[in-house]
């Protein structure tokens, strides 16, 4: 075989190869340049805040000055990254790597030339490092997670507010029950929705800049009158927007980060759940789905119109849930006060968002391209009069009729049923005039209780 080259079409990962227009927003937030980028940030911002902490060696830095070096983090390009990555196959340490790279961007600066002992001053890699996944998890949820999230939310709170009254028959354990409305079906999705996104939302995100083995070590060791955990908390709060986590060992023990990764598993939870629904209300006809031109849906049975996009969301979000899952367990685990095994696994969060932000992708296209079928809902449920059983018997009990569950039982079970029939059945009963009357009008499609009412009021 031939040598190939690298490119999408020979990636190992889908997500760099079929999807890697997809991909687009989340590449710059969650690939190692993402990672590079949030070291240098973490970097830049201890350094100007050490000139900042009174020290008779490092004198407060200019304005001229901090603004370069903001710089450096607000046009970090991709050949800056490969220049990190160079200098890496020298050092075979990606974070010293990252310290060597600033000390370069310095010459020519003469106050920074000084300084450069202060880059890097008493941390320990994994110091620049959860910091920066941190920031990383950050961008990524706020930037790309959440709004896509938001579209799914904002389209189904739509889609259950416009069919809120347009009645559905429904199906416990597959078979015919007590109907519904679609729109009422969509609200309960979106109530759960609005739950799962809190939590997501709501995970604060920890960071520690507190050395070795968490004890400011070094830190004393050079400044021992210095508040170091005052100044730590204050550089991972105000400079980078984090939560401070006081108590830690070399590594901060990331269970923020399994209880963030474990409420993304539920939302996508949830989403599988609808995605494996809307796929069976497209069995059934309910739903039917607008196709673009020239557009296949079989290969060989012209007819079919597959719903693809949400097999694919359910797919996944299924890779999604099971790199999370993994992620959750694994993370908060380390031998003593350090080992690597955080360490690869963490190079594959953007794995992990990238398959839920496909899936979540993936639905909204699927939910773009649904049509209701009226026709089919209408003729479900007239050829389902035996869910009017539970109204017939209910009205019964009310008015002490004997045994109304288990007259109606005999009548219907494993019987054809029809208008006429209920409708006769309701004749021959002893009740008022006035509560016949009441159960002759009902139909399956009026029979939905206060469901439409319950889709409308579903908060914004």
């Amino acid at each position: 075989m031939s040598q190939v080259a690298h490119s999408a079409l020979t990636a190992l990962s889908p997500l760099d190869g079929r999807y890697a227009g997809r991909m687009a927003t989340l590449r710059p937030l969650m690939s190692e340049y993402g990672l590079m980028l949030r070291r240098v940030q973490v970097e830049v911002e201890w350094f100007i805040a050490l000139s900042d902490a009174g020290f008779a060696e490092f004198k407060p830095l200019s304005e001229a000055s901090r603004g370069y070096l903001r710089s450096l983090v607000q046009r970090f390009s991709e050949a800056d990254a490969q220049q990190i990555k160079d200098i890496e196959r020298i050092t075979n340490h990606d974070v010293k790597a990252v310290e060597y790279w600033m000390k370069q961007r310095f010459k020519g600066h003469a106050d920074l030339e000084a300084a450069g002992e202060f880059v890097h001053f008493a941390c320990t890699s994994e110091d620049i490092n959860n910091t920066s996944h941190a920031l990383m998890l950050k961008a990524a949820r706020e930037q790309v997670l959440l709004p896509a999230i938001d579209r799914i939310i904002t389209k189904l709170h739509g889609m259950a507010q416009g069919m809120a009254a347009l009645p559905m028959l429904s199906r416990t354990h597959g078979q015919t029950a007590s109907p519904t409305t679609v729109g009422k079906e969509i609200a309960n999705v979106v109530a759960r929705l609005h739950t799962a996104r809190a939590r997501i939302a709501g995970v604060a995100l920890l960071a520690k800049m507190n050395g070795a083995v968490g004890n400011y070590n070094a830190h004393l060791a050079a400044y021992p009158a210095h508040d170091w955990p005052a100044f730590s908390r204050m550089v991972v709060e105000q400079r980078l927007g984090l939560a401070f986590n006081p108590y830690t060992i070399q590594i901060e023990p990331h269970d923020y980060m399994a209880e963030l990764f474990d409420a993304m598993t539920r939302c996508n939870t949830i989403l599988i759940d609808w995605s494996r629904d809307v796929w069976g209300y497209v069995s059934l006809g309910y739903f039917k789905q607008r196709l673009k031109d020239g557009e296949v849906g079989s290969s060989t049975m012209p007819h079919k119109v597959n719903p693809i996009d949400f097999e694919n969301a359910e797919g996944n979000f299924g890779l999604a849930n099971a790199l999370l899952t993994h992620l959750s367990q694994k993370l908060p685990v380390s031998r003593w006060q350090r080992d690597l095994t955080d360490s690869t696994v963490l190079r594959n969060m953007g794995v992990a968002f990238g398959y839920a932000v496909l899936g979540l992708d993936s639905l909204a296209k699927g939910l773009d391209k649904l049509e209701t079928n009226t026709a089919a809902l209408a003729a479900d449920l007239d050829g389902a009069w035996e869910v009017m059983a539970e109204a017939v018997q209910t009205v019964m009990r009310r008015h002490g009729l004997p045994e109304p569950y288990e007259q109606l039982k005999a009548f219907t079970r494993g019987q054809p049923m029809t208008a006429e029939l209920m409708l006769g059945f309701v004749d021959k009963l002893a009740l008022p005039d006035d509560e016949k009357t009441r159960l002759r009008a009902m139909t399956p499609a009026s029979y939905t209780g206060l469901a439409a009412q319950l889709a409308q009021g579903l908060p914004g």
